[in-house]
C-alpha cells in the first residue's frame, strides 16, 4: 500500500468515527494534503514517547510551528500557500 493510500484510508476512517461522535464534531473535516516523516528504527522509543506525551506537549507548541519546524529540521522546501488549508 502507498502512503497517500494508507492516508486516505486513515482520513476517511477516522472521519467516519469522528462525526458518529456527536454533533458537535458533524463539521468536522481534514485538509486536502499531508505530511510524513519516517523514522529509524533507534527512533522508535522516542516516537512513542513524543505521541505519549503530546497532548501536553501541544499545550505549549502549536502543531503549525511544529510542523514548520520539522520541514526546516529536515530540509523541506515548502511555501506557505501551499501547506495550510
Amino acid at each position: 500500500m502507498g502512503l497517500s493510500e494508507l492516508i486516505g484510508d486513515i482520513k476517511r476512517s477516522s472521519s467516519v468515527w469522528i462525526k458518529k461522535q456527536g454533533h458537535e464534531y458533524s463539521k468536522f473535516g481534514w485538509q486536502d494534503g499531508y505530511g510524513a516523516f519516517s523514522v529509524g528504527h533507534t527512533q522508535v522509543d522516542s516516537v512513542k514517547t513524543y505521541v505519549a506525551n503530546q497532548k501536553r506537549h501541544h499545550g505549549t507548541v502549536d502543531f503549525e510551528n511544529e510542523f514548520r519546524y520539522f520541514l526546516q529540521k529536515y530540509d523541506v522546501g515548502y511555501d506557505e500557500r501551499y501547506v495550510w488549508d
